[in-house]
């Protein structure tokens, strides 16, 4: 059983579509994934807003719980880190629509290429 200080994760399929969109559904917390999405791990302290520390618990605890990011403490410090591997594996292309990260194609993923003129 985990120390009470260390962060819990859902296992990669145990993440739920409803539980990662209630979670990219706040303004703050989209924010830091939008920050997380730029590097491979953060320092809390880079990516989260100028907030008390009790709303930066509360969107930080939202975001794991739902499978968005990993926490990994060490020493005084908490890292972050978005677990895009295990969201591209279960929601293929969600983190590019959420993070408005255009595909190359200029079409949405799974998508039918379009045949003939457009209706």
């Amino acid at each position: 059983m985990p120390a009470a200080a260390d962060p819990t994760h859902p296992a990669a399929d145990r993440i739920e579509l409803v539980e990662v969109l209630a979670a990219l559904g706040h303004p703050v917390r989209l924010e830091i994934v939008r920050k997380l999405a730029t590097s491979r791990e953060a320092f809390c302290g880079e990516v989260v807003p100028d907030l008390p520390r009790s709303s930066v618990t509360h969107h930080l605890k939202t975001l794991r719980e739902s499978g968005v990011i990993c926490q990994r403490p060490q020493g005084r410090k908490l890292y972050l880190a978005l677990r895009r591997d295990d969201l591209e594996r279960s929601f293929p292309g969600l983190l590019q629509i959420v993070l408005g990260k255009a595909l190359p194609s200029g079409e949405f993923p799974g998508a039918e290429p379009a045949v003939g003129p457009a209706p």
